[in-house]
């Protein structure tokens, strides 16, 4: 049996823990996230004035009853170069309402593939996703969360320079 002397028994002290390596929080390079977020940045804003114009565009025809006409010949006898008119109104001409819609429909695919894009890359939860899809649907919306989500990478990024990928 040891000999207790009633002294307090030696501790050595442990080193710190070397510091752990942080997890990649972002799934690609800075200039893929910089060129992913300028691209977004274009198609935000460009979805943003389509959904505006194709607003108009409804209030103009569903409650006004009225189209914007390219051409043709209008009810009175008239050469129409551009010009709304009452609903088939003017013959000949193309109903630039209908291009609209359809115009903005495609912009919205890519804004939606932009928004993909910078959510992956981001590495951001899916509620983001849903946000930044819904920012083309809601006029006005696009400019607010274009702006915010803009700024929360540049604020990600600046925060966590060590979490982008480097090749």
């Amino acid at each position: 049996m040891p000999e207790n002397t009633g002294d307090a028994p030696q501790v050595t002290e442990v080193p710190a823990a070397p510091k752990r390596p942080q997890k990649r929080r972002f799934q690609g390079t800075m200039q893929q996230i910089s060129g992913s977020l300028t691209f977004y940045k274009v198609f935000a804003f460009t979805t943003g004035i389509m959904l505006l114009i194709l607003v108009a565009k409804m209030i103009m025809d569903y409650g006004f009853g009225y189209e914007l006409y390219a051409g043709g010949t209008t009810a009175e006898g008239t050469a129409n170069t551009l010009g709304f008119h009452p609903k088939e109104s003017v013959s000949g001409g193309t109903g630039i309402s209908y291009w609209t819609a359809v115009i903005h429909g495609w912009i919205y695919v890519v804004y939606v593939i932009a928004g993909f894009r910078l959510w992956f890359l981001m590495n951001w939860r899916f509620s983001r996703l849903v946000t930044i899809v819904l920012g083309g649907v809601v006029p006005f919306l696009s400019f607010i969360v274009e702006r915010r989500i803009a700024a929360e990478v540049r604020r990600d990024i600046e925060a966590n320079p060590e979490a982008v990928r480097r090749y």
